[in-house]
């Protein structure tokens, strides 16, 4: 069976990620090497429209390092795409030509339907065999996604402007947040996730799945990891009780006492209280009990979109 050896970088508006594996033919991916930085690219940008030099000067710092480690790795082809913070940035040109010139890198911005899209082909590529109908939700920094994948159907997708650093940075802004903001994010989050509900067909049966640093590091937490474990995150179910309890535990803190909270990511403290609300205000609206959590999302599904191409 031939494989592919292949690298994709995900340039996100809190984190980038990278990923390299090698793909046989039937697309299961061998990971070879899966690095991630929050970088902060999308700071600031839900007000100013505009990338941050600071931020810009993060992520080509970062992706110069993977330039160097992706040709290691004498990859058969490479991928970069960027998502919500390069999407709504008035100079995204300038940051496009940057990284171009200075780390060697021609980058896609995806819509968010594509973004949807091959997060779709990642969380497919490691559900349980038995699950066919999926409602996936991914949250991101600047949008949320909600993706209804019904087997041998095109998936239906919704997107949302709302992602915990846009909303941390619209609404959270005291530490920690006041009764009153996080009354107003609920609200703004359950307005726009009804619209998005009213707008796609209407199933019973569905497994509702998570994907994406929120909802993996809120699993990390109720399984109180002392250090990130893909294979026990991966496929675990995560009560809407749990998070609940997580919510309140990370509402009643500020960022500094959130750090080392066991499971919780270095560098994550201030957008996980917003990550909680999102999650928990969703599920409410759902009805849904738990979360069946992947570890794998849009990295996996450009690899295995790349894959296709050659």
């Amino acid at each position: 069976m031939t494989s592919k050896r292949l690298a994709g970088i995900d340039i996100g508006t809190l984190t980038c990620r990278l990923l390299i594996a090698d793909l046989p033919a039937d697309n299961r991916l061998n990971e070879l090497c899966s690095e991630r930085r929050i970088l902060r690219l999308g700071e600031g940008v839900d007000q100013s429209k505009r990338l941050k030099h600071e931020a810009v000067e993060r992520v080509i710092h970062c992706l110069k390092d993977w330039r160097a480690t992706i040709e290691s790795y004498h990859v058969h082809a490479h991928v970069a795409v960027a998502t919500s913070a390069v999407r709504d940035a008035a100079n995204k040109q300038e940051f496009l030509n940057r990284v171009r010139s200075e780390a060697g890198f021609e980058v896609e911005i995806l819509s968010g339907d594509e973004e949807a899209r091959r997060t779709m082909l990642g969380i497919h590529s490691g559900l349980p065999g038995d699950i066919k109908d999926v409602l996936a939700l991914d949250i991101g920094g600047g949008s949320t996604e909600f993706i209804l994948a019904l087997q041998g159907q095109s998936p239906v997708v919704r997107s949302i402007d709302i992602g915990v650093v846009r909303l941390s940075e619209r609404l959270l802004h005291h530490d920690p947040p006041t009764r009153q903001e996080i009354a107003e994010a609920r609200a703004w989050i359950q307005r726009e996730t009804t619209v998005v509900l009213a707008a796609m067909p209407q199933r019973t049966g569905l497994t509702f799945v998570g994907t994406a640093g929120t909802i993996t590091s809120l699993a990390a937490m109720a399984l109180q990891l002392p250090a990130y474990d893909a294979a026990r995150i991966h496929n675990y179910r995560l009560a809407l009780n749990t998070i609940t309890d997580l919510e309140k535990h990370l509402l009643s803190r500020n960022k500094a006492a959130r750090i080392g909270m066991p499971g919780l990511e270095r560098n994550r403290e201030d957008v996980i209280a917003a990550g909680a609300i999102i999650l928990r205000t969703v599920m409410d609206i759902l009805g849904e009990r738990e979360c069946l959590v992947s570890d794998r999302g849009l990295r996996e599904g450009v690899l295995i979109e790349l894959a296709t191409r050659h």
